[in-house]
């Protein structure tokens, strides 16, 4: 039996593909669930149409992730001003939340901390890279330097 997944279902598909099922675990496990629906004419074309709708959004949306990483790459980097202890050790660690925070300062505009994935433990002060992932294919990277909060205040 021809159906339609309305959300992902593991060992079978992912949600929009038009799959084949036994008529048992259609009607019995998936139906009821609100999983799938049967693929007649009316909900195949319905899907053709959310599938199209669904194609131009991402396309727009990827169109906005690649003027987001022209705009990050033409930065030369972040730098963030942390407080430290002997030896250039830090009170902590330089978080995935810091550095966008950092970057949305510098870009004015709302970064996720989630989208940023920093290469490595930051906890020394250095300079290091970090990901930034709007999406699966828009990606970039940039150089986060990490200073002392108080590189010109004399040594106590």
């Amino acid at each position: 039996m021809k159906i339609i997944l309305q959300e992902n279902v593991i060992k079978l598909g992912k949600a929009g593909d038009v799959v084949e099922a036994a008529d048992g675990y259609f009607r019995n496990y998936l139906q009821p669930r609100k999983l799938a629906v049967l693929a007649s004419k009316g909900a195949l074309k319905k899907r053709e149409e959310e599938v199209a709708v669904f194609q131009k959004r991402a396309e727009k949306a990827h169109q906005e992730h690649v003027a987001l990483i022209e705009k990050v790459d033409a930065l030369p980097g972040i730098t963030i001003a942390v407080k430290t202890g002997e030896g250039g050790k830090l009170y902590g660690r330089v978080t995935n939340k810091e550095i966008a925070d950092t970057l949305a300062k510098a870009l004015s505009m709302e970064i996720d901390k989630r989208i940023v994935k920093p290469h490595g433990d930051i906890s020394v002060l250095g300079t290091y890279k970090a990901t930034i992932r709007f999406s699966a294919e828009a990606h970039t990277e940039i150089t986060v330097t990490v200073v002392p909060e108080n590189a010109n205040a004399p040594a106590a």
